[in-house]
């Protein structure tokens, strides 16, 4: 097996993972309790250790991007190749819709049956783009500060405070987004609310590159200016033993 097409199914089986504890807690919790509170509990703890868990077996394989918003800001900020986004994308869409199928079957239902929980209105939205933002900015500045070790430990725990934190319950991420349309239980959210949730979430992702790129443009250009300076220093000292003068300094 080639290195794409071992990364590609990481990436399937990664958000394959993801969403059957999504949707499966999502279903237990349901079963097991009516008060809304105590399901969200449950779903969301079951997302947070499902989440940590993935990210730990297929980091090292593909990233563990398992969400298009991630693997598009990698894309952009990385240097990633752009031919890695079509084939990335589909394998977290098809992992994702086989991982919603395979928790339904589990719990006797339909392998497809289309939510109906209508998920809309602007604070909704916003709460998707300042979840997928403040998810992007974690990444970012754990992998810019040689902290990678900690990503599967914090994004999860991001996630599982963002489920409360924000009114959409922070999906963010369009893979999930779109599947979690094939189940009308807990966590299933119907197709027609899925656009602004999309556009909203890659928005929130564009924004967080884009003040990702800004801070790596002046971290350059800070390292630029010490480099710049070293030179000096040392031009200095050149000049000191040749009697010379150097664009900062006169020789003694």
């Amino acid at each position: 097996m080639n290195d794409l097409a071992r990364r590609l199914l990481a990436e399937f089986l990664g958000t394959a993972f993801l969403l059957v504890g999504v949707i499966g807690s999502g279903i237990m919790a349901e079963r097991l309790t009516d008060d809304v509170g105590l399901q969200l509990l449950a779903n969301a703890a079951a997302t947070v250790g499902v989440l940590y868990a993935v990210i730990l077996m297929f980091g090292e394989v593909s990233g563990a991007h398992l969400n298009p918003a991630v693997t598009l800001a990698d894309i952009l900020l990385q240097k990633r190749p752009w031919v890695d986004l079509g084939p990335y994308v589909a394998a977290q869409l098809a992992g994702g819709a086989v991982g919603v199928m395979a928790a339904n079957l589990m719990f006797d239902l339909d392998p497809i049956n289309l939510s109906d929980k209508v998920r809309d209105g602007g604070g909704q939205y916003l709460g998707e783009l300042i979840a997928t933002f403040g998810l992007m900015m974690l990444i970012f500045a754990l992998v810019r500060t040689g902290r990678s070790h900690l990503v599967a430990l914090a994004v999860a725990a991001y996630i599982g405070g963002a489920y409360w934190f924000t009114s959409s319950t922070s999906f963010a991420n369009p893979a999930v987004s779109v599947t979690r349309t094939l189940s009308d239980t807990f966590a299933g959210i119907d197709p027609d609310s899925v656009p602004m949730f999309i556009v909203m979430q890659f928005a929130g992702a564009l924004l967080a590159t884009g003040t990702g790129g800004l801070r790596e443009v002046e971290e350059l250009a800070a390292l630029d200016e010490r480099e710049s300076v070293a030179r000096a220093l040392d031009g200095a000292d050149a000049g000191r033993g040749e009697g010379v003068v150097t664009p900062f300094f006169a020789a003694g």
